[in-house]
């Protein structure tokens, strides 16, 4: 059941519009207010990771993995702390170690070392579309758990979303593509970390969620730093990544917004926008393009993920109805 921001995520709304002291917002237009607060969320994280995920790649050409989570991550760790005394949600730093909370962030840290591999070696939007298998692969979770039930239609979406995969990574007699394979499991590992999120309870912060998952990026980092050389960091390098440490703890944070605001049905579609803002930034950067045959796995892709979320949409008002 969705509710406002105030009560699912502990960010107070900012600007929203009242509906007057004489008339109270009926359940309906509170559900479409909430919606377009977690779509405007949604749209606002895929943005903040496209420039973080940018700045990655242009870092990773200079520093190893583990230092870039590291010093990335003491830079997010300062930017999420301070937001966080500043609201006054100090004492709610004991849910860190809650299972729930602790368990997305050891799922983030793996995700944020798994990406940042790919992202060196992978074109920008290629790394980016194959990431966006995350709702299949969602579903393909719910079926082996016994979840949910899901129809040929459904199949269908996900054996098509899978194909798109295959085209992007383009397995060969010659050997597979060991970055695209890293990618693939960053997929599924945040399918499963979404998953977690929305069974973290209300009552735990967001800024908390996200000190937890920055945190524990940066602790990694720091453990594999013992088997990587670090290089000196000029000024250029520490304002590159205090940049994306400003860029992805708002993502981290709008992204867990999102989904504690809106409808996951009404909100998830959206995360697709992060596939157009990454061709136009590996465009404008780096002068990447996919060529036709990754084009077409990455509409594969979107197209089949969309499909997805509609028809459990579909499934849901007709339970509705039945109900």
């Amino acid at each position: 059941m969705p509710s406002t921001a105030a009560k699912t995520s502990g960010i107070a709304p900012l600007g929203e519009p009242s509906a007057g002291p004489d008339r109270r917002m009926s359940p309906a237009e509170s559900t479409a207010s909430a919606n377009r607060r977690g779509i405007a969320a949604m749209l606002a994280s895929m943005t903040l990771f496209t420039g973080n995920d940018t700045i990655l790649k242009i870092a990773t050409a200079q520093l190893p993995t583990g230092q870039i989570m590291a010093v990335r991550g003491a830079f997010a760790m300062a930017i999420v702390l301070g937001l966080i005394l500043v609201r006054g949600e100090i004492r709610q730093l004991a849910h860190i170690g809650t299972p729930r909370v602790f368990g997305r962030a050891v799922l983030e840290a793996f995700v944020a070392c798994l990406f940042i591999l790919s992202l060196a070696a992978l074109p920008i939007a290629n790394i980016t579309a194959i990431l966006q298998a995350t709702p299949l692969i969602m579903t393909l979770i719910a079926v082996l758990f016994g979840l949910e039930r899901v129809g040929w239609r459904r199949w269908a979406a996900i054996a098509v979303g899978f194909a798109g995969v295959l085209l992007i990574v383009r397995p060969s007699v010659e050997g597979f593509n060991a970055y695209a394979a890293l990618g693939l499991l960053c997929a599924f590992l945040v399918a499963v970390r979404d998953l977690v999120t929305r069974s973290i309870g209300a009552h735990v912060a967001t800024t908390v969620v996200t000190f937890s998952t920055t945190a524990t990026v940066t602790l990694l980092g720091l453990g594999l730093s013992f088997a990587e050389d670090w290089q000196p960091l000029a000024w250029r390098e520490l304002a590159l990544l205090g940049a994306a440490a400003v860029l992805v703890s708002l993502g981290n944070m709008a992204i867990v917004r999102a989904f504690r605001t809106g409808e996951m049905s009404a909100v998830s579609p959206f995360r697709y926008s992060i596939v157009l803002t990454s061709l136009v930034a590996g465009f404008a950067v780096f002068g990447e393009w996919p060529d036709l045959v990754a084009g077409f796995g990455i509409a594969l892709i979107v197209l089949s993920g969309v499909y997805t979320i509609h028809r459990e949409q579909a499934r849901a008002r007709a339970a509705g109805t039945r109900a």
